[in-house]
């Protein structure tokens, strides 16, 4: 029998950061062998976990974003977990086919409704009375009790938000060998966010880099250290390239009368059945959904003279970046080097909706990174005063958010500036060594090691 394959993805890691901070995944890379790898656009976290488990592009496997707008709902929505909106088939599926395999998703994407074994996956408790809970939800549900009692609640606040840090990416990799030990998987996907944080927050460089490299390396050492035998594959979904220039995309479609809002007492609220074009924003891409042929053609024209954007795809121009899904925005923007897409489509700020500065990753019609900072003209007290008042049992609302999009120093989803500071895939086996390395031929590659290849 093929030995087990342990998936391990480094969210942000690059060709570029191994070295003498990552002793854990250098030696790794000695071992087997570590390459550059061609990643996608867009380049982002559930887009890119589609691609490397199904080996298809986006208009493929229909994960177009974070988010995308439902046109059947005519509601925006980001961070979905359910693998049923992944409309291609995953390597291990097409594996079953010949033999029996089981897999687990730790912290992976896309885990609920999901045709796997074993499942853990951050799943808040969201109180009636509008507070929030850390959870988790797993699948066995006596699995959820076994991680709860060695090693605590999950730190959820640590997950995302201004609190973001490794606390979250400790308790998966350590929470990582009881899930292994209860189901003895097959196929384990393991996800550590922790690169994520600081290189959005300060940019891709700087002296805050080789701590978090350290830091995400010793959690990464011990899912290698656990391993024992089994066939390890590091990879990453992107790189974080420096940026300094939010593009407020919404706010000129709204100046051209094309984003329609309706207000209630939270504030100036999206209207996306109303508007005859609007931008789902997602880093440094935006897909942006017009009401018509026509609407499309003036948008896309208009969008691309807009400072920050790099270029539009219209229509068909979208098969250029795989991006021809049904899911997609009639037309696509791709920031510039050095710039990112702010969702805020308001002009007053004294309209703005109650979310905007709370850590709100559902109700946002798009991504919002100045999440990750307390707003420094405040944040942290208004943050203490909630806690207070939770603690008294009191209504609170946790708004410690900034509204300044230039504090945000690091972003990506479109192409790297160099493949060194593009994704990367580290592996143990060095049979598996080749020139050049594309992730839509990671899926085929673990297929194979199923199968005996």
């Amino acid at each position: 029998m093929p030995r087990p394959l342990i998936v391990i993805c480094c969210v942000g890691l690059t060709p570029a950061h191994i070295g003498a901070d990552t002793p854990n995944l250098r030696r790794l890379a000695d071992r087997g062998f570590m390459a550059p790898m061609a990643g996608i656009v867009p380049a982002v976290t559930t887009s890119a976990q589609a691609t490397i488990v199904t080996g298809t592009l986006p208009r493929q496997h229909g994960i177009v974003g974070n988010g995308w707008y439902f046109r059947e709902l005519g509601e925006v929505w980001f961070w979905r977990q359910s693998q049923r909106l992944i409309e291609a088939e995953s390597f291990w599926s097409r594996a079953r086919r010949t033999r029996p395999v089981s897999v687990l998703k730790h912290f992976w994407w896309y885990a609920m409704n999901s045709d796997v074994d074993a499942v853990v996956t951050p799943r808040p408790a969201y109180h009636h009375d509008g507070s929030k809970s850390p959870d988790i939800y797993t699948l066995p549900a006596t699995l959820k009790d076994r991680l709860n009692a060695a090693h605590g609640e999950f730190p959820l606040f640590t997950f995302w938000g201004p609190a973001a840090a490794i606390d979250a990416t400790r308790w998966i990799a350590d929470g990582f060998a009881t899930s292994y030990r209860t189901v003895a998987p097959d196929v384990s996907l393991v996800y550590l966010p922790h690169l994520d944080y600081d290189l959005q927050r300060f940019g891709p460089t700087g002296a805050h880099l080789a701590g978090n490299l350290r830091a995400l390396d010793t959690e990464v050492g011990k899912v290698i250290g656990f391993a024992g035998e089994a066939a390890i594959a590091v990879v990453s979904e992107y790189g974080i390239g420096r940026v300094d220039t939010p593009v407020f995309i919404n706010r000129r479609l709204r100046e051209l009368g094309s984003l329609a809002v309706t207000t209630n007492a939270t504030g100036e609220l999206l209207d996306p059945g109303a508007s005859a074009a609007f931008a789902v924003c997602d880093h440094q891409i935006a897909h942006v959904y017009c009401r018509d042929g026509a609407t499309a053609a003036r948008t896309a024209a208009a969008l691309a003279t807009l400072p920050g954007i790099e270029r539009v795809y219209a229509g068909g121009q979208r098969r250029e970046i795989g991006l021809d899904h049904g899911r997609s925005g009639e037309v696509i923007a791709v920031a510039a080097p050095g710039a990112w897409f702010t969702y805020d489509y308001w002009l007053d700020d004294s309209r703005r909706p109650d979310f905007a500065r709370a850590v709100e990753i559902h109700k946002k019609p798009g991504y919002d990174p100045r999440e990750l900072f307390f707003d420094p003209k405040g944040g942290k007290l208004r943050a203490m005063r909630a806690l207070m008042r939770k603690k008294l049992g009191l209504r609170y609302v946790m708004d410690p958010v900034p509204l300044d999009a230039s504090l945000v120093r690091g972003s990506h989803g479109r192409p790297p500036s160099a493949p060194e500071h593009g994704p990367v895939l580290i592996a143990s086996e060095r049979g598996w060594q080749r020139d050049q390395w594309s992730m839509l031929d990671l899926a085929a590659l673990f297929e194979q090691h199923l199968l005996g290849g």
